[in-house]
């Protein structure tokens, strides 16, 4: 793990200095001095966020409402500390933490930096640590406030060094029959596991795994949005300071725990689980290598997917018909799923919805990129694929959106699987006017260019270079 990039800061006390210095050193009245300052300080490179700027003389630091907040609660969390607790000391806590996490969450505010910069990460994880057992409340507005509060790696970090990771943990085990407190940790989970790999061993340290599955167990499908989260959070590799990311193995441990059949319960619900699209993205973090995707189609999986896009279709749900269609792309990852897809209609149920959302390019680049996976190197899908339409599917697609770069790349990388052991396909292609529309995709984006010569290669073109 390398160290991170360095970033230039200046502490409060600094910056005030510096205002206070172009006061009294330059002449500059308060507005200007505050202007001043921060105009040099960013054009010297030099991260301002959590830096409370205020005109001196008209406002100071202690005036800031994120600061205020803070310091109350440190006071009550000293309280906290000697024991000495009641049932207003209480409510005052969470209503100073509900007023933290509004700060917080209201964009564009610069809030959560100052209440980073000002202690509230290590000041909120010491409360949380503190508060009595039954004071469920205030466990749920703490997990909330921390939600909110680890937005970086630097957020993230002092919160692990805050002891975060095990004091989350424990809270979830202790109130797993609690679904509200449930969602709120696992939220708390994915801020933190976000882009620090660190953070993810410690959680897997904790076997937060087994406690996923339990908790998928125990309680009714969706009714732990979050959760989903977490599996996705803590299984994507997305900490640029580390070359080798543990996740894959991480993914082949959540498989041994029963995650798999959980996940695809939540699937058989299909559109009446209010989660349905997390549970996808879910499962499809979590089936890393051909077991596992194996495992998902003998549980019934892959009826359960093409039965969701079936009601995708139905409901006019876009969003839900690209997830479940990116979920079975990554399945056919299998050959043995190939198969199975083929067998169940796969083919024909996936042209239909084509159909339905024939104006979304979104949708229709995902089902060519199915159809791209179950033809490759197998002549009778790739046949197959013909006869449910495949070619006017291509067709259609690359006519209607030129523009969409990613559609015209998927669409060239389907039409060479679906020709290039095929023959008998070339000429039908051909017929239809597919090499002007591949050529137009070669000339208009970059990224085609290689997928779109291999494409008219295969079609047996001889200028496919041209």
């Amino acid at each position: 793990m390398g160290p991170p990039k360095a970033v230039r800061t200046v502490s409060q006390e600094a910056f005030d200095e510096m205002v206070k210095e172009n006061i009294e050193d330059l002449g500059m009245d308060a507005t200007e001095a505050l202007e001043d300052a921060i105009q040099t300080l960013t054009l010297q490179g030099v991260d301002l966020s959590g830096i409370v700027t205020c005109v001196p003389g008209v406002s100071s630091v202690n005036d800031n409402p994120v600061i205020q907040t803070i310091e109350r609660l440190k006071q009550l969390d000293l309280e906290l500390a000697s024991s000495v607790e009641n049932d207003g000391v209480l409510k005052e806590i969470v209503e100073l933490l509900d007023r933290l996490n509004d700060s917080c969450t209201d964009k564009g505010s610069g809030n959560v930096a100052i209440a980073t910069r000002n202690g509230g990460v290590q000041l909120v994880c010491s409360v949380l640590l503190k508060l009595p057992s039954a004071c469920n409340q205030g466990v749920i507005s703490s997990l909330k406030t921390l939600a909110s509060l680890l937005h970086d790696l630097q957020s993230t970090e002092m919160f692990r060094e805050s002891g975060g990771p095990k004091a989350v943990v424990g809270i979830l085990k202790d109130k797993s029959e609690d679904v509200n407190i449930l969602d709120n940790g696992f939220s708390v989970v994915a801020a933190a596991a976000t882009g620090n790999e660190v953070l993810k061993a410690s959680f897997m340290d904790l076997k937060i795994d087994e406690l996923i599955v339990q908790c998928l167990r125990e309680h009714s499908s969706g009714s732990i949005p979050c959760l989903y989260d977490a599996i996705q959070v803590l299984l994507t590799s997305d900490d640029n300071r580390v070359v080798a990311s543990q996740v894959f193995g991480y993914a082949r441990r959540f498989a041994k725990t029963g995650i798999v059949e959980a996940l695809v319960g939540s699937l058989n619900q299909g559109i009446r689980t209010p989660s349905l699209m997390s549970a996808c993205n879910a499962l499809k973090a979590i089936a890393v290598n051909d077991e596992i995707c194996r495992t998902v189609a003998d549980i019934g999986g892959i009826d359960a997917i093409l039965c969701c896009i079936d009601e995708s279709g139905q409901h006019g749900n876009n969003a839900l018909a690209k997830t479940c269609c990116s979920l079975l792309s990554k399945l056919a990852g299998s050959d043995v799923n190939k198969g199975a897809i083929v067998e169940k209609r796969g083919m024909d149920r996936l042209i239909k919805i084509s159909t339905l959302f024939s104006d979304d390019p979104s949708v229709l680049q995902e089902i060519m990129s199915i159809i791209c996976v179950l033809s490759l190197r197998s002549p009778d899908k790739a046949a197959r694929a013909i006869e449910a339409g495949a070619g006017d599917l291509a067709i259609h697609s690359m006519n209607r959106f030129p523009e969409s770069e990613q559609l015209q790349r998927s669409a060239c990388f389907m039409i060479r699987n679906l020709v290039v052991r095929n023959p008998e396909n070339r000429a039908l292609l051909l017929g239809n006017g597919i090499e002007k529309l591949i050529r137009k995709a070669k000339s208009n984006h970059r990224s085609c260019k290689d997928a779109a010569t291999d494409a008219l290669r295969d079609l047996g073109l001889d200028d496919y270079n041209s």
